[in-house]
């Protein structure tokens, strides 16, 4: 896990339960580059300065224990700690609440800090258009040495700049000079965050952090709904049911990403993937077309509106063409044979609502993203992307339409999204 221009090795740092058996290894400068936080680069030079002799000195006169502590507080970064994903459409951006605050570091807090915590925790909606997930969030973990909770926050990417505002507001470069951030938005704002926020950015790939993320959430995830799912009897309501999907050895497969764009990527290994494909047709698209058909305008308003929709009265469906199953192709009757294809006649035209618009646009790119990677597909499928809590089963039928004797189909639940990963 990248925090603050730091590395996390192992299953979550969930070596690292207590702090007097948490060892050095579990942290290094990520990738090389030098730490994001000037506080935590300040206890490295005094290290250095101390010499050789001092060292010794020092770890002579104490346990290993206390020495593989004594590393762990050095080399960690200081308070707070969080991660962005800047994308196309929404920015999600997961935020470490520490729960063990000792009182002596709590008189130590500086006011900028303890403002941030407070904002960030006491409220699940910041503004109009911010939100933290608060079904998405991961209590009682370890990281770095430190219990606490992970927090999932999303607001879209045209409010970035009332974000970089609040981040001026509350003195937050007194506190990191250097944030961490994946996604396009991190090129693309990159100035911005310097000359809005007097921050730099240290910038991550996109694609790498979506692997390792899937993996980290789903080995600290121990109770509650399980970090990958799929859904047996999906076309089937009275008999649907969402079942656990084990990733312990999930190799190889096909990870869908779906952000405002979508990308396919065929999975060997944590470190060994490449990029299949794509398609234009993605979150954006679903929120983008909602907005013209239907004036909404939040991804909230849109996924309320398709919960609420009904799609066959906007869809030409197989049934609408045949009068029933389409037998010699195994077509079943239920089956989309053309999307928005009822919108030629001009009374029905008349007679769908927007949530039935809403809907039938929902389905339109799920299905579209089923299709592609049904032919991209490995073995086993995990999809990600821009669902929410309320829309998992309004997939389940491009979900089913994936799955056969040879693949299996199933998705994630901190997946925003997220997103994502939200996708939180």
């Amino acid at each position: 896990m990248e925090l603050n221009g730091y590395h996390c090795a192992g299953e979550g740092c969930a070596e690292a339960e207590d702090e007097d058996t948490a060892g050095p290894e579990l942290l290094r400068p990520a990738g090389g580059e030098p730490p994001c936080s000037s506080a935590a680069a300040g206890s490295g030079e005094k290290a250095m300065a101390d010499g050789p002799a001092h060292r010794e000195r020092r770890i002579s006169n104490s346990t290993p224990a206390r020495q593989r502590l004594d590393s762990l507080k050095k080399s960690r970064p200081p308070f707070p700690w969080f991660g962005m994903d800047i994308g196309g459409t929404l920015v999600k951006l997961v935020y470490f609440e520490p729960k063990d605050i000792t009182a002596e570091e709590e008189q130590e807090e500086v006011e900028s800090l303890k403002s941030i915590r407070h904002y960030l925790t006491s409220h699940t909606a910041y503004g109009k258009t911010g939100i933290r997930d608060v079904h998405l969030e991961l209590p009682d973990l370890i990281l770095w040495g430190r219990k606490g909770s992970l927090h999932f926050i999303r607001f879209p990417t045209q409010e970035l700049p009332a974000f970089l505002q609040m981040g001026r507001d509350k003195h937050f470069s007194s506190l990191h000079t250097t944030l961490c951030a994946t996604g396009g938005g991190a090129y693309k704002f990159e100035a911005d965050f310097r000359t809005m926020a007097d921050l730099q950015l240290l910038k991550l790939d996109e694609l790498d952090c979506l692997i390792k993320g899937v993996l980290y959430i789903d080995s600290v995830v121990a109770r509650g709904p399980p970090e990958c799912y799929y859904y047996e009897n999906p076309t089937h309501p009275e008999n649907c049911q969402q079942k656990a999907y084990n990733l312990e050895n999930p190799y190889p497969l096909l990870l869908v990403n779906i952000g405002s764009g979508v990308s396919i990527l065929a999975v060997y290994s944590k470190d060994n993937y490449k990029r299949v494909t794509g398609t234009s047709l993605g979150g954006g698209t679903f929120l983008g077309l909602c907005c013209l058909l239907t004036g909404c305008s939040t991804f909230e308003e849109a996924l309320e509106m398709a919960s609420r929709g009904e799609s066959t009265r906007v869809d030409k469906l197989v049934r609408d063409i045949y009068g029933g199953d389409y037998e010699r192709f195994g077509l079943p009757g239920w089956a989309v044979a053309s999307s928005f294809g009822n919108m030629m006649c001009k009374e029905k035209r008349d007679s769908v609502s927007k949530e039935d618009l809403a809907r039938a646009t929902l389905v339109t790119i799920t299905n579209n993203i089923g299709s592609i990677t049904r032919m991209c597909a490995l073995n086993e499928v995990a999809e990600m992307g821009f669902h929410t809590e309320g829309t998992k089963r309004k997939r389940k039928s491009a979900l089913n339409g994936l799955s056969g004797p040879w693949l299996e189909a199933a998705s994630l639940e901190h997946s925003w999204k997220t997103g994502f990963l939200y996708k939180h």
